[in-house]
C-alpha cells in the first residue's frame, strides 16, 4: 500500500470514529422529547426553627398516655435535627384538660392529645373514632383507621373545627371494672352507681344502673366511702397504680364498654399546613410511632400487672355472666341506633365502622378465633 493510500485510510478512520462517537449524541438530541419545565420544590430554610406547644387531657407525665406525649416530642426533635421543639403540658398546666380541643381548634395551641369521646358534646360522631361497646379491638381499630377509610372520615369530621387528627395510641382492651358487690345477673345492676363515661355510661343507665362522672383523682375516695359502688378505669397497670384493689373486692372482665380505645393526636390544621413539608412528614411519622408504642407498652404493662394483682394482691378476677353481657350488648345496639338516627355525620361514621367490623369479624373465624380456640383455649 502506497504512502498516499495509507494517509487516506488514516484520514477515513479518523473521520469515521469521530462520526461514530458523535452519532449517539446526534440521535439523542434529534429524538429527545421537548424539555419539561422544571418544577421547583417548596423552599425549605434549614435554619428556621419551630417551637410548638402541646396540651393533653392527661395529668403531667401520666404513665404511658402522658409519657407517650413526651416521647413524641423527643422523637420530633431528634428527627428534625432540633429544628422543631414541642413543649408538652399536662391537663391543667396550661389549659384545663377538657378545654384541649378548643385551645387547638382556635389556634391558641398547636397540638393536642386525648381521646375522641371526650368531645361527644361537640361532635357526637367523634366517639366512633375512640371506641364502641362490643366494637373492634385495638388491632381491628387500627386496621379500620389506617387501611379502611376510617382516618379520612375522622379528618372530614374534624375539618369544620380546623383540626387535623391522627391515631395517637391505644389502651388495648380495658377491664370491666372494680365492684364492691357481686354481679351474678342483670338484676344486680339495678340501682348500682358506677363511674363509667361515654356510650358505656348510657348503656349502663339503660340496664338499670346509674352512671356517674367522677374525676380521676376523686375515684378512689368515692369508691372507698361508698359514694359509688363500682368504677372502670383503664387496665391492670393503671388500676394497680390507682390502688383500687385496696377498696374494691371484685375485678370484672371483659371491658365490653371499651374493647380497644384509640387515642388521638390532633393539630391545628392551618398551623400544620404552614409547616415545611419535611416537618409535616416528621410529625406524621412520629404520630405513627406513638400509636404503635402506646399500644405495645399497654400490652406489656397490663399483662405484667394483671399477675401482680392476682398473685401478690390476691385480687379476685371475675367474668361477667353471659346473661349480663347479653343485656349490655342489647342496650348498646339501642344506644348507638339512637345516636345515628338523628345525626348524619354519626351515621356516616358508624356505617363505615360497622361495615368493617362485620368484615374483619367474619375473617377472624378462619384465623385468630379458631387459632385461640384450638391452641389457647384459655385465651
Amino acid at each position: 500500500m502506497s504512502q498516499k493510500d495509507t494517509n487516506s485510510r488514516r484520514k477515513f478512520l479518523r473521520h469515521g470514529l469521530t462520526a461514530a462517537v458523535a452519532a449517539p449524541a446526534l440521535v439523542q438530541t434529534s429524538c429527545a422529547p421537548e424539555a419539561k419545565k422544571e418544577v421547583q420544590a417548596p423552599y425549605i430554610n434549614f435554619n428556621d426553627t419551630y417551637r410548638w406547644k402541646m396540651v393533653t387531657t392527661w395529668p403531667p407525665n401520666f404513665p404511658i398516655l402522658g409519657e407517650g406525649c413526651n416521647k413524641f416530642a423527643q422523637w420530633v426533635k431528634e428527627a428534625s435535627g432540633g429544628r422543631m421543639e414541642i413543649i408538652v403540658y399536662g391537663g391543667g398546666e396550661l389549659v384545663p384538660a377538657l378545654e384541649v380541643f378548643d385551645a387547638v381548634s382556635n389556634g391558641a395551641i398547636e397540638l393536642g392529645h386525648g381521646a375522641a369521646y371526650y368531645w361527644a358534646g361537640k361532635i357526637p360522631a367523634a366517639q366512633f373514632f375512640a371506641t364502641v361497646p362490643f366494637g373492634m379491638n385495638a388491632q381491628q381499630m387500627n386496621a379500620w383507621l389506617i387501611g379502611a377509610g376510617g382516618h379520612e372520615l375522622w379528618k372530614e369530621t374534624y375539618a369544620p373545627f380546623n383540626l387535623l387528627p391522627f391515631p395517637g395510641g391505644n389502651t388495648g382492651m380495658q377491664m370491666g371494672g372494680w365492684f364492691n358487690r357481686e354481679i351474678n345477673s342483670s338484676e344486680d345492676i339495678q340501682g348500682l352507681k358506677m363511674r363509667i363515661p361515654g356510650i358505656g355510661g348510657k348503656v349502663f343507665n339503660r340496664a338499670g344502673g346509674t352512671s356517674v362522672l367522677v374525676a380521676g383523682g376523686e375515684i378512689y375516695t368515692n369508691l372507698e366511702r361508698g359514694v359509688i359502688d363500682a368504677t372502670e378505669w383503664i387496665g391492670p397497670y393503671h388500676d394497680y397504680l390507682m390502688g383500687f384493689y385496696n377498696v374494691a373486692k371484685y375485678y370484672y372482665y371483659p371491658g365490653w364498654h371499651e374493647p380497644g380505645t384509640a387515642l388521638e393526636l390532633f393539630a391545628n390544621k392551618d398551623k400544620f399546613a404552614a409547616l415545611p413539608t419535611d416537618l409535616q412528614a416528621i410529625l406524621t411519622s412520629c404520630a405513627q410511632r406513638l400509636n404503635m408504642w402506646s399500644l405495645s407498652e399497654s400490652e406489656v404493662k397490663n399483662s405484667e400487672y394483671a399477675r401482680k394483682l392476682r398473685d401478690e394482691e390476691n385480687v379476685e378476677f371475675r367474668k361477667f355472666p353471659d346473661e349480663v353481657l347479653s343485656v349490655f350488648q342489647q342496650y348498646s345496639e339501642e344506644v348507638v341506633n339512637d345516636m345515628v338516627s338523628g345525626d348524619p355525620i354519626s351515621r356516616k361514621a358508624y356505617e363505615s365502622y360497622k361495615k368493617f367490623q362485620d368484615q374483619i369479624t367474619d375473617y377472624a373465624q378462619y384465623n385468630e378465633k379458631i387459632y385461640h380456640a384450638s391452641f389457647h383455649p384459655n385465651v
